[in-house]
This record gives C-alpha cells, structure tokens and sequence, in this order.
C-alpha cells in the first residue's frame, strides 16, 4: 500500500517511536487508551481511496432511499428500543470495509457493516496527528476527506454536536463513561467541544425536560443530547437505576437519534447490493440453504458486540433457529495481509466514517478509523501477543 511510504516508514521506525506515540496518547488528555493502539497507520493507494469512496457512495444511496423508514420499520423490533423524536436521517454513518484482492491483484474494499451510530470522531482526530508528529508523515497524506483538515473538521463536529447550543447545555450521555473502552474518545470530545460527559444514571427529569449537575453541583438544563448510549448493553445492565426512559416525550434534541442505531445496521445489509458487497439474504427470505454454505457466516439482527455470530455454519444451525426473520445469511469475506510489516503481513478494516449534518444534502465522509490484524479475524481475542495489530487510522495522498 503505497510502497514507497511503506518502505520508508518502516525503515524509519524503531520501538522507541511507537513508545513515544503510546507516551504522546496518554499525555493529550492524561488518559491512557484501554486497547491496543498499532505501531502503524495504514496507507492508503489512489486506487483503494477511490474504491473506498465509491462505496460510501453507494450505501449512501441506500440510506436516502425515499422508503428507507418503511422498509427499516421492522428493525425497531420491540416498543422498548423506540424512542420518541426521530429525525428525518441519521446524523452519523459508519461503513466498514474488509480490504481484499480483485481478480487483479489491486486492493478491493468488500463491506463487512453499516452502522447509524457515532464512532470514535475525536479519538481519530488525535491519533491522525500523533502518528504525523511522532512518526514523520509526509505533509501530503491525510486522515481527512472531502477537503476537510484538522481545523474545519473539528468544527465541522462543533456545528453538528453542539449546533447553536450554549454548550454546557449540550451533553455526551452514556453508561458509566469511565468503565466504556471508548472513554479516551468521550473525553476527547469533551475537552475540544467544552460538553460534559453524562452517565445515564445522573439525569434528572422534571416534567419533559432533562438535566444534569455541572461540576459546581449547579442543576443545568440538556438541551441536546449526543448519545454514545447503546441499548443492547442498558438492557443487559439490570444494576442501573435511571430516573427517566429513553422512551418518555422529552424535550431534547438528539444528536444522532438512537432509532437509526437499529434501522441503519446488519438489517440493512441485504438491501445494499453492489460489488462492494457479499451476498446478503435474510434468512427468513432464503429459499434453498447454499450449497457452499461454508463460504457464510450467520449473523443475529439484534445483537451487541458480535455476539451469537456463527461462523461455521451447518444446515442443523439453520434449522435450529425459531425467529429466521432475526438473522441473515452472509457470504464470508477473505480479507488479505496487504500490509506489509517487519515480520508477518497484516490483515486491513477500513471504517469509512461519515457525517450528515442537517444542512447537508447527503452523507460525506469526513475521517477514517482502521484496525490491523494478524489472527483468523479482526479482533482483540485473536491477536494475543502479537505486534503491530489494533487500532489505527488511513493515510491518503491528498489531490
């Protein structure tokens, strides 16, 4: 991936670099990361870049459809996960990718999820310019799309978390934020967006309105919500004691509403048909089970984290599922070791994240987050012990 930079990087790189960049990590917002951050960014060719955009392109596409809503109804599955208050379109998108090879050997993006939820924006943000301090990126490659550089990108997330709010009526809410393995990016945002973080358990209603004590112990009302809150984990969480529902008529704005963290999600996926895409069939729609059935992975609609995946799956697997219209039925993705590193190649995920402000006629792609492996998947459990795996971000060469 871009052979030149490549080889120069890892001629130039040395343990102490990548101790210096972890040093430079906990040093930004005195906060250590709790998983592993690569020794790498990934570099990203014209040919990838292009391929990668076009999908976005495409799923984008998809989420405008004009019946998005009606043909996404059954994914708010239960009364539970429905709240009041749903926009018009999700404000956050992510589209992650498995970097495989065409038939020509050239980098080929293959979709692995789509996601209506916010990711790691901030955390991104600080990574990208520590892997080109520490590490000496050339100034041509960049995290960045669409024009976007790290100034007008971070209030580009200004406008579109914050928006015309006081911010300090603006809030970050989620379960236990300093337990959440995300945190380092929670506090990220809170320090360059001045919003506090909110744990669920600290909001008091009245009436319809919400509000939370600043650090002064002053009682302030929420106008705006970003909610990192995922409900498949609320649930599992019967410890909590919240002193209002998701589900209640409130008067607050949500930026990034949690409806589109259902809607626009595996439910969306046999939906999405294009190149960049392996075949994707709600079960419940299959009229003869492949016979090559050990080419797909079965996955559960409504799950968190990856669980209930089955990778290998049988016909008796099949069978053994009451509910087929909560799962589908995808073809497996081979992803290829295209990064080459100081021992054993590594295996690339791109997660193209996009933004559609209300302003905005579309979704566009603003940054990138990546994750490198070595193991059978990309995952913690599967790269025990190993080097230059984890966390990471694209580089491009910009126009």
């Amino acid at each position: 991936m871009i052979p030149e930079v490549r080889q120069r990087f890892n001629e130039s790189f040395t343990p102490e670099k990548y101790e210096a960049f972890k040093e430079a990590l906990k040093n930004m917002y005195g906060y250590r990361p709790s998983f592993r951050e690569a020794e790498s960014p990934f570099f990203i060719p014209d040919i990838l870049k292009e391929r990668l955009l076009e999908a976005c392109e495409l799923v984008s596409n998809v989420v405008m459809r004009p019946d998005l809503k009606k043909i996404t109804e059954a994914a708010l599955y239960d009364p539970s996960v429905i709240v009041k208050g749903e926009d018009e379109h999700t404000t956050f998108l992510q589209v992650d990718f498995g970097i495989c090879l065409d038939e020509k050997g050239d980098p080929m993006p293959q979709l692995i999820e789509v996601q209506g939820f916010p990711s790691v924006y901030f955390f991104q943000y600080m990574v990208s310019d520590l892997y080109h301090k520490i590490f000496d990126i050339p100034e041509n490659l960049t995290s960045f799309f669409n024009g976007y550089d790290k100034v007008s990108y971070k209030k580009l997330l200004y406008d579109t978390i914050v928006g015309p709010c006081d911010p300090a009526n603006v809030i970050i809410l989620e379960i236990e934020p300093e337990k959440q393995n995300t945190y380092i990016d929670l506090l990220s945002t809170s320090v360059e967006l001045g919003i506090p973080v909110v744990c669920v358990t600290k909001i008091i209603k009245e009436g319809r309105e919400l509000f939370y004590l600043d650090k002064a112990g002053n009682k302030t009302r929420i106008l705006r919500i970003y909610n990192r809150v995922i409900f498949d984990e609320l649930f599992l969480r019967k410890d909590l004691v919240l002193n209002f529902s998701f589900t209640d008529d409130l008067d607050v704005y949500w930026v990034g509403h949690p409806n589109w963290f259902y809607r626009i999600s595996k439910f969306l996926m046999p939906y999405i048909n294009n190149r960049y895409v392996p075949e994707t069939y709600f079960l419940s729609t299959l009229e003869k089970i492949p016979a090559d059935l050990e080419n797909y992975v079965l996955k559960p609609l409504f799950s968190f984290s990856g669980s209930g995946v089955i990778i290998d799956v049988t016909p008796e697997d099949i069978a053994a599922i009451e509910d087929k219209s909560s799962y589908i039925l995808q073809r497996k993705v081979t992803y290829e070791p295209v990064l080459k590193s100081p021992n054993e190649p590594v295996k690339v995920e791109v997660r193209m994240m996009m933004l559609w402000p209300e302003n905005a006629h579309r979704p566009f792609v603003v940054n990138n987050l990546v994750r490198l492996s070595k193991g059978k998947m990309i995952g913690v459990k599967y790269n025990k012990d190993k080097d230059w795996v984890g966390g990471s971000v694209g580089f491009y060469q910009a126009d």
